[in-house]
């Protein structure tokens, strides 16, 4: 006999055995192959193409106390994470502390104070706030690994930018946190981030290439700058800049091996050369190693400007 199909609303994402129950789903259908069961009373469907929001849906409909936090928090709201928090997909929810602590499997059950605004309802599931998912990390990041996740909540782009965005908190957002919390584990790692966080960095490898740089004798890039034409117009937009020596730094992911973006990154590089501006592309790994090769290409590019030599094109050094 064919399997019957799941409704059209059990595929948006997870759903909770008891719901399925109340549409007349039976436990059998529930069990069949089409439908992961991660968790007690958790239903998953395979064929479905949700979002993490959509997927962890069900795991704050079992109650109405669980929350979202930790790493499944930093997820609903796309914060950057180092490479091995990502890898870890248990699900981090926590209920108010005079409540029992969520044990299931694959879930990392916690017991936590929350005070009002710290959980809010996010495309459907209970979650921490942002500035209260960074706090939470903090007793689980090291303070560089903080302060890209504070990086990407605190991201912001002017209506001068191509693509103007709107921070998720602020950082006066996150110091309040901060502040409101002064007993809680990793506050010494939330304090020491908390300074070294910057409005303008779009990924966890942009921070790490702006915190090389502004811990070196060449001190911190501007973020969030916008190179002007000649007639005053946004024409090109670094990921980081020394405007005052015309020095623009961009951060070249894997995505800017695609044919198309290749284009557009060269007929950037001209714009800015052409502005009177010098470009330095950077790679991950120039941002790696105890001696990062970030450091000799920025300074070459600068030794050979202040000696009035031709520069070098900074991609072709290494």
């Amino acid at each position: 006999m064919a399997r019957k199909p799941l409704p059209e609303e059990f595929l948006a994402g997870s759903f909770t055995s008891a719901a399925a129950a109340s549409a007349g789903m039976s436990r059998k259908r529930q069990r069949q192959s089409d439908i992961a069961i991660p968790s007690r009373g958790i239903r998953i469907p395979l064929a479905g193409s949700a979002d993490a929001p959509a997927n962890l849906h069900a795991y704050t409909a079992l109650d109405e106390a669980s929350v979202l936090t930790h790493h499944s928090g930093a997820r609903i709201w796309c914060a950057g994470l180092p490479a091995w928090m990502q890898e870890d997909w248990r699900i981090h929810i926590a209920r108010d502390r005079n409540s029992s602590k969520p044990r299931r499997r694959n879930v990392v059950g916690h017991r936590l104070t929350f005070k009002p605004g710290e959980v809010v309802m996010h495309d459907g599931v209970r979650v921490t706030s942002p500035a209260r998912t960074w706090l939470d990390l903090a007793s689980l990041l090291t303070v560089d690994e903080l302060i890209s996740a504070g990086d990407s909540i605190v991201a912001a782009h002017g209506p001068d930018f191509p693509r103007p965005k709107t921070p998720l908190a602020t950082i006066e957002d996150l110091r309040r946190m901060v502040a409101s919390h002064p007993g809680m584990r990793g506050m010494k790692t939330a304090r020491l981030a908390l300074s070294e966080i910057r409005v303008g960095s779009d990924s966890p490898q942009e921070t790490k290439m702006r915190l090389l740089l502004s811990r070196t004798k060449l001190g911190e890039p501007v973020l969030n700058h916008v190179i002007l034409n000649s007639w005053g117009q946004p024409a090109v937009w670094p990921d980081a800049a020394y405007p005052e020596r015309r020095l623009a730094l961009q951060y070249d992911g894997a995505h800017h091996s695609d044919p198309h973006q290749c284009q557009l990154d060269s007929k950037r590089r001209a714009v800015t050369q052409r502005l009177g501006w010098t470009e330095v592309r950077v790679f991950k790994e120039d941002l790696e190693g105890e001696k990062p090769f970030l450091i000799e290409k920025v300074r070459a590019v600068l030794e050979a400007r202040q000696r009035r030599l031709p520069v070098v094109p900074a991609d072709s050094l290494g």
